[in-house]
């Protein structure tokens, strides 16, 4: 069944055209999305590459910081050996006190070089513990800083995410209302096939169902009285059309550039021109379930020919009427506004 569990409604000429906007405006928004899409996928990209390079860093910092750690341990012995060293001499120089003086000198020599080596190494000690500690900051930088690296990503990957579940469901929207319009296209057709050859055409264009109708079909020139043959067609129509309730029509006439020169209550093309659209409007009612609130008569004069040239070709072709079958986009347009 087409269609069955969507609901349109009918709009006027001026809220027709508001859709034909708001459908640009999605399909815009679509591309719009498409770029902001990519632009996160590159955002999302980049931060995983420094969140990459951070973790390394961090890496070799620990490395640097597990090395530190074993010089100042090692210092830390030789520091203990050296105060042991130093104590033993002591004890030596206390014990030997009364000994020779050359003994006693050497001591002496042998506990100021002891000292020296402990004032060096003590030196050495401070410098590794500002050097440890400069790393233990480093380190703790790069930590915070790689915490606030994988927020970021975090909250890109969420931002990319809500995009992309917001740029399928406009797609998967768009799709369903170009499945609903080529649907009717084809149901169209199929109804109006056996007037292909007598002036009528069934195309789609702008996202909508054009039903084309050439003068010789449904007018002798001048007039507005639908022949009967054009009635026919109007009649196949009007069983599609009030098969799909949900779909909005507009109906307009269009005439040739030559002037109308009738007497009668038709002055002049714009006349003509609407007063066929509202012939038409009212085959489409009489007898059928259509609401009138789905049709909208316009009267378009010779001002949008589909052939500008001035032959006579051209000027047959442009005595035409297009009914313009349009699917109800409620659903899109609420779907644009709740995001």
């Amino acid at each position: 069944m087409f269609l069955g569990a969507v609901v349109f409604s009918c709009v006027p000429l001026n809220q027709f055209k508001e859709v034909k906007t708001r459908n640009l405006d999605c399909s815009q928004e679509r591309d719009l999305l498409k770029v902001q899409n990519e632009r996160l996928i590159v955002d999302t990209t980049e931060m995983g590459a420094e969140l990459r390079s951070l973790l390394a860093d961090q890496k070799n910092m620990l490395n640097d910081t597990v090395e530190l750690g074993k010089k100042y341990r090692r210092l830390k012995d030789l520091y203990n050996s050296a105060v042991k060293m130093n104590e033993d001499l002591t004890d030596s120089k206390n014990a030997l006190a009364r000994g020779s003086a050359a003994e006693t000198k050497k001591l002496l020599s042998e506990l100021q070089s002891a000292q020296e080596d402990l004032l060096r190494k003590e030196d050495d000690l401070r410098r590794l513990e500002r050097a440890l500690n400069k790393k233990k900051e480093n380190l703790d930088a790069l930590q915070a800083e790689l915490e606030d690296s994988k927020a970021i990503l975090a909250q890109k990957n969420l931002e990319l995410e809500e995009r992309n579940s917001r740029l399928i469901e406009l797609e998967n929207m768009l799709n369903r209302k170009d499945s609903i319009v080529n649907a009717l296209k084809d149901k169209v057709a199929d109804a109006l096939g056996q007037f292909e050859n007598d002036g009528l055409s069934v195309e789609l264009k702008n996202g909508k169902v054009y039903v084309r109708l050439e003068e010789k079909l449904l007018f002798k020139t001048g007039k507005w009285d639908v022949d009967p043959k054009g009635k026919k067609a109007l009649a196949k129509l009007a069983a599609v059309l009030e098969q799909n309730p949900d779909i909005s029509i507009m109906i307009e006439g269009h005439t040739d550039d030559v002037p109308f020169n009738g007497k009668s209550q038709i002055k002049d093309n714009w006349d003509l021109s609407v007063k066929r659209a509202t012939s038409i409007v009212k085959i489409l009612l009489d007898g059928t379930g259509i609401d009138p609130k789905r049709l909208t008569a316009s009267g378009r004069g010779p001002y949008f020919p589909v052939d500008p040239a001035k032959t006579k070709e051209a000027r047959q072709k442009n005595r035409r009427t297009e009914i313009i079958l349009t699917p109800k986009l409620d659903e899109l347009f609420q779907l644009l506004e709740n995001n």
